[in-house]
């Protein structure tokens, strides 16, 4: 099989064009696909030289594939340009997506607002299961993992403590030192983390599906209020279910520095539990939980707002999980 190039040389090379090219089977027994874009490149030369193509007598299978390509012309502007975007373009381009991004998260924050205060006075229309459902699912199953990421975190925030405060003769300041961090800050935030990687994104994945299927189309066309729904009950069973995680987080957070304490410091257990009680108040403890809730308040809100801007591709799933993650945790932080 020649190479195309050469055939376009020759076309060139006579001073007067051919009028036609004739293709003429050399013994082809089996083919495949580059038969057909040999053809069509062929076909291609013609066109740009004013020139006819014969396909001879290739095989029948080939030909009617040539013919099926060619029946209907190319539309313009359908190929994919390598034209390079000039930076003030590129700029202008982001500033405008920023905004619209901006004001599509403004929009959305406005209707999850108004769900929730159809919710309270008792006018939005969503089920109650759905609500305990999404609750064991964000709750119950996500103990164990929040239960040992915070022990890890207690053990780490003791350990590192106790390094430190025992060269002063203070090893019995690691109680107060891990109580505070985890009780006021480390607990709620580590809850949120994980939250945002195992929950926030399973959110956009399912709201996402949901999308390319065109399901969230169709309670629009029902009637119903996709934010009733599908927003509303996640964020209600998240925000009422991260208060619960960031207890247990604390209550495991508070375990690892006793742990790292009791066995590495001279410390007996008592003597922690005595310390840490004495060196949290109300006041601290509330202020983790009232974090925890408003986290989970945004996590809701991140995931179930990129699964619903999600695109009409599998691979559009897969980043509307990614953006929604990161977009909960830098929200979180």
């Amino acid at each position: 099989m020649p190479d195309t190039a050469s055939i376009k040389e020759e076309f060139s090379r006579n001073g007067d064009s051919p009028k036609m090219l004739r293709c003429v089977n050399a013994g082809i027994g089996e083919w495949s696909s580059p038969l057909v874009s040999f053809l069509l490149r062929c076909h291609e030369i013609c066109l740009e030289t004013q020139a006819t193509l014969d396909p001879g007598d290739v095989p029948e299978g080939a030909a009617h594939l040539l013919e099926l390509a060619t029946a209907v012309p190319e539309k313009k502007d359908a190929r994919r340009s390598d034209e390079k975007l000039g930076s003030l373009y590129c700029l202008g381009h982001d500033t405008i997506e920023f905004f619209v991004s901006s004001m599509q998260i403004v929009h959305f924050i406005g209707q999850a607002t108004l769900g929730f205060v159809r919710m309270l006075s008792g006018k939005a229309r969503f089920r109650g299961s759905d609500v305990m459902l999404i609750m064991q699912e964000c709750g119950a199953e996500a103990l164990p993992i929040v239960g040992l990421i915070s022990l890890l975190t207690g053990l780490i925030l003791g350990f590192v403590g106790s390094i430190n405060l025992e060269a002063f003769g203070a090893s019995i300041l690691v109680a107060d030192l891990v109580a505070m961090g985890v009780v006021r800050e480390m607990g709620c935030i580590m809850a949120a983390v994980i939250m945002c990687g195992r929950t926030g994104a399973a959110f956009a994945a399912q709201l996402g599906t949901m999308k390319v299927n065109e399901e969230i189309d169709s309670f629009t066309t029902f009637g119903f209020s996709a934010i009733d729904f599908l927003v509303l009950p996640r964020r209600l069973a998240l925000m009422l279910m991260m208060p619960v995680l960031c207890v247990f987080a604390d209550f495991f957070g508070i375990m690892g520095g006793l742990l790292v304490s009791v066995s590495i410091l001279d410390v007996t257990f008592t003597e922690y539990v005595t310390q840490t009680l004495a060196s949290i108040s109300v006041l601290d403890f509330m202020t983790g939980i009232v974090k925890g809730s408003v986290f989970g308040v945004l996590i809701a809100l991140t995931g179930c707002l990129r699964g619903i801007q999600c695109g009409d591709s599998a691979a559009a799933v897969g980043e509307a999980a990614t953006s929604a993650v990161v977009t909960g945790i830098t929200g979180c932080a």
